[in-house]
């Protein structure tokens, strides 16, 4: 077909012979269901356990008080702003295919298209521009991905297809769906002793990430000292997209469940919810900290970023404000989340930086900015290391034949482990260009500094600019040693994990004869260990934000009892939109990580992952005075309605 109206008409011709079969959908009835796979005996794919489960056991057994809860994290999709696109093309003569693809990770895409295609990695060209928002949702490869190249090779000529909104509704890889069941024991003083539950996430018809479940599991704990856990995971498989990582992968929903536990032990036990916070949080003179299935918090100041936050959102002066909405015929409601993040993601990284003799210096490195500013982040750490305009600074990146390697971005990895790789290629550069300055100015290396763009003699007014030194490398007198572009690689492997964390407060109003929740105030305190940049990290806090206020209020990816997704346009799918929210506060706090050569931890999730609980505790904070004590997400005006109405 030469036009997409053209490729539906011939769509249309062919017939089908199916018969609608029993679906399994419901998270929570997966393994009772219809077998989604005839080869499985069971819809469970992953069932295993981590901690200490004789001594969670015994700290039940003392507990003098003990909360629970059953929840579901409701499914949700990426919804990025442009749907999916895929070019493929093939050169006969040399047997190359390339795709063009909307991806957050060209390296990923290549090895799963020359692995279905059987060709040689070499053999597929993946690039990847602007590639229309992600956050997770398009990391993995997509059949459309595969075929296009196909096509292409089977037609002679570039194939290229575009999904509608409807067709990214349906087939985008979704979200969250998570069932936990939970329990919290405490002792009589309000101090955490134990946590233990079931977490289940529904992978969909097959599985494409099991990150999200893992990760949840390993965080449940969240930034508290609880002496003892144990956390069962399970995976099960539905008749629905598969779900993936996505925004936080896995820690939003698990976060949510600790947050809501300790409200409702508050409640419950009559704790003022700031103060048991706050008495339970792991101090920072315990750093590192090893949480009670396994993990190692490297470093952190979680006191320091509640009382922030609450001192930030004036926590003292809510109840003033909330007699304010009395008279005016609200509910208002005030909560707070903690969070902490556990970043891993592809533990390897590259770097390439060339300086040109013509005034420019390239950077080719494997991330890839889905808009996150990388154009801008990234050549700023250049430019202040080398000491040249930013406008001097190239960033190449989401072409696999300019780069051998790339980890592209996801799990906030982009700058912690990008800034680190360019700064080993940068101290290349410099090392070298000190031999070449030395040569130049007739001096010992040893007598060469560096700084601000120039290498000088020190004590003396004699210098070389970087440039010139770029140019001197490629003079045919200059020593064969020297000789070739002034260039840096970095490629580094770090697998140990960071641990951005911080804290976040909601301020809601709830109109009782519509159910209808107003945002009014939300702030929030987040560690990243450096900011490189923080205009731009603010706005992807406020973007964090609003994908996490979604989920709590709107979002919703719905299928009915066969399977059928009722959810596929924006009149069914609600959003989050600029009118329904309050200006952020949001403010950035810098503990350096110290698993990090440079002190970053990552910061584009933040926003996200308390946003869940804190607003939830505020709507239900909101209904405390009516005696209902939980709501789910999404928090819609007809469930809050509902839930009034059946308090009389």
């Amino acid at each position: 077909a030469e036009t997409a109206a053209a490729a539906r008409d011939g769509a249309e011709r062919v017939r089908v012979q199916w018969r609608p079969l029993p679906a399994t959908v419901a998270t929570g009835g997966a393994d009772g269901g219809p077998a989604v796979w005839d080869e499985c005996v069971s819809n469970v794919c992953v069932d295993s356990e981590a901690g200490d489960a004789a001594a969670t056991e015994a700290a039940f057994a003392r507990a003098a008080h003990v909360v629970r809860l059953e929840t579901r994290g409701n499914r949700v999709t990426g919804v990025p702003m442009e749907p999916r696109t895929a070019l493929g093309d093939h050169d006969p003569a040399s047997g190359r295919y390339t795709v063009y693809a909307g991806s957050g990770g060209s390296w990923r895409i290549q090895n799963d298209v020359a692995r279905t295609l059987g060709v040689p990695k070499a053999a597929v060209r993946v690039v990847a521009r602007d590639i229309g928002g992600n956050y997770g949702t398009r990391n993995s490869c997509y059949p459309e991905q595969v075929l296009v190249a196909w096509a292409a090779r089977r037609l002679g000529r570039p194939v290229k297809w575009t999904g509608d909104r409807r067709e990214s509704m349906l087939t985008d890889y979704q979200a969250r769906d998570l069932v936990s069941h939970a329990e919290l024991a405490l002792d009589a003083d309000g101090r955490f002793l134990a946590l233990r539950g079931v977490n289940t996430s529904n992978v969909g018809a097959h599985a494409v990430s099991f990150i999200p479940l893992a990760k949840g599991v390993a965080v449940l704990p969240s930034v508290y000292d609880i002496p003892a856990a144990c956390i069962r995971g399970r995976a099960v498989l539905t008749h629905t997209p598969p779900t993936a990582p996505y925004r936080a992968a896995g820690r939003p929903e698990v976060l949510f469940v600790i947050e809501r536990l300790i409200d409702l032990a508050a409640r419950r036990h009559g704790f003022d919810r700031v103060a048991l916070r706050r008495r339970n949080l792991v101090p920072a003179s315990a750093m590192p900290y090893r949480n009670p299935v396994g993990l190692v918090y490297d470093s952190g100041d979680y006191a320091e970023a509640q009382d922030r936050v609450v001192a930030l959102a004036d926590w003292a002066g809510f109840e003033a404000r909330r007699t304010e909405a009395r008279r005016r015929g609200r509910y208002r409601g005030i909560g707070i989340a903690n969070y902490i993040e556990l970043n891993t993601g592809m533990p390897r990284e590259r770097a390439e930086i060339t300086v040109r003799p013509e005034g420019r210096v390239d950077v080719v490195l494997g991330t890839l900015s889905s808009g996150q500013g990388h154009e801008t982040s990234f050549p700023q750490l250049v430019a202040e290391w080398f000491g040249v305009a930013l406008d001097q600074v190239r960033l190449i990146t989401g072409d696999t034949d300019l780069m051998p390697f790339g980890g592209g971005s996801h799990s906030g990895r982009s700058m912690r482990l990008g800034a680190v790789v360019m700064a080993k290629a940068a101290d290349v550069i410099v090392e070298r260009g000190t031999q070449i300055a030395a040569w130049l100015l007739e001096a010992a290396a040893a007598d060469i500094e560096f700084a601000e763009r120039r290498f000088t003699v020190k004590g003396t007014d004699r210098s070389v600019d970087l440039f010139e030194v770029a140019a001197a490398a490629a003079r045919p007198d200059v020593p064969e040693a020297l000789r070739g572009p002034l260039a840096g690689v970095g490629d580094e492997t770090m697998a140990v994990p960071s641990y951005p964390y911080g804290c976040a407060v909601c301020e809601v109003e709830v109109d009782p004869e519509t159910g209808v929740v107003e945002l009014v105030r939300h702030t929030t305190v987040d560690d990243v260990g450096r900011a490189v940049n923080p205009l731009i990290l603010h706005g992807q806090t406020h973007g964090g934000i609003a994908a996490g206020i979604g989920q709590a209020l709107w979002e919703l990816c719905h299928y009915d009892a066969d399977g059928q997704l009722t959810s596929a346009t924006f009149m069914d799918y609600a959003l989050p939109r600029a009118d329904a929210l309050p200006s952020f506060t949001t403010e950035i706090s810098e503990v350096p990580s110290t698993s990090n050569p440079l002190g970053l931890r990552g910061g584009g999730e933040g926003g996200t992952t308390p946003a869940l609980g804190a607003v939830i505790n505020a709507v239900v904070d909101a209904l405390a005075e009516l005696g209902i004590e939980h709501i789910e997400m999404p928090a819609t005006p007809e469930r809050v309605w509902r839930a009034i109405q059946a308090r009389g």
